[in-house]
């Protein structure tokens, strides 16, 4: 049974607060911010990749050079006809069975749109034709940015354009000083997640902190033991809240 700990993001505070709980390995959904909590397992895991201790493998530098005809461009986040239809192409090739499976271009336009926060759409397209092959839906934090959802054309899947998207926001943090991309779940042993753990200077956000993975086999071993989780109310006390000030006046 899935058991989610979340809080809603709004009001003045909701840029202070995305900051301070994605450090603590919360994820952001629209106006919800998220974390697995999960009575007897552990393996839903926030990673982030430290920019400053990343080196591309040989395969990740093929993937960039692969992908080198493809224009970036960023935007606000504005859902598009053309985003859509790229979403459910992706959704109906890749994640058929998925719980996004049913979303319609309503929900499409929420996920994208309802965000309290600094957000940005980054498109890739054809520096040629013009026509949109890749999508992320990215986060900007005080400390990095948060790939919170991406897709791309399946037809150019062999092209290994979710690799690409993460080595060009890392390129993207580098351009503006910033340290860490975060990059969601990291799920050890699922072969959908396993791309995540091919990334040098990999770290996850494991017992109150956040450490760098070595040998990502022994998080696999341990990540289902009944002991793995902490309890709920211990969970929470240990959540450390952005400082509050009260307004003079």
């Amino acid at each position: 049974m899935e058991r989610k700990l979340f809080t809603a993001l709004q009001g003045e505070g909701a840029d202070q607060l995305n900051n301070c709980l994605s450090q603590q390995g919360f994820r952001r959904s629209q106006n919800v911010l998220y974390r697995p909590s999960c009575t007897d397992c552990a393996a839903c895991l926030s990673a982030r990749i430290d920019v400053s201790s990343f080196r591309p493998s040989k395969s990740q530098k093929r993937a960039y050079k692969r992908n080198s005809y493809l224009t970036r461009r960023a935007t606000s986040p504005w859902a598009t006809d053309e985003q859509f239809d790229l979403f459910r192409r992706y959704l109906d090739a890749r994640h058929a069975d998925g719980g996004m499976a049913d979303m319609d271009v309503f929900e499409f336009a929420a996920m994208i749109e309802e965000t309290p926060i600094r957000s940005r759409v980054v498109e890739y397209a054809d520096s040629e034709t013009g026509e949109l092959i890749a999508v992320s839906l990215t986060d900007v934090l005080d400390d990095g940015l948060s790939m919170v959802y991406s897709f791309y054309d399946p037809q150019f899947q062999q092209n290994s354009l979710g690799t690409y998207m993460i080595l060009d926001h890392i390129e993207i943090a580098r351009e503006a000083g910033l340290p860490y991309i975060y990059l969601g779940y990291w799920v050890p042993g699922s072969p959908k997640m396993g791309y995540k753990a091919k990334f040098s200077g990999l770290q996850v956000y494991l017992q109150g902190a956040w450490q760098r993975i070595e040998n990502p086999e022994q998080y696999a071993q341990t990540a289902h033991h009944p002991l793995s989780s902490a309890p709920i109310a211990e969970q929470v006390a240990n959540i450390q809240l952005p400082d509050r000030h009260p307004t003079k006046g």
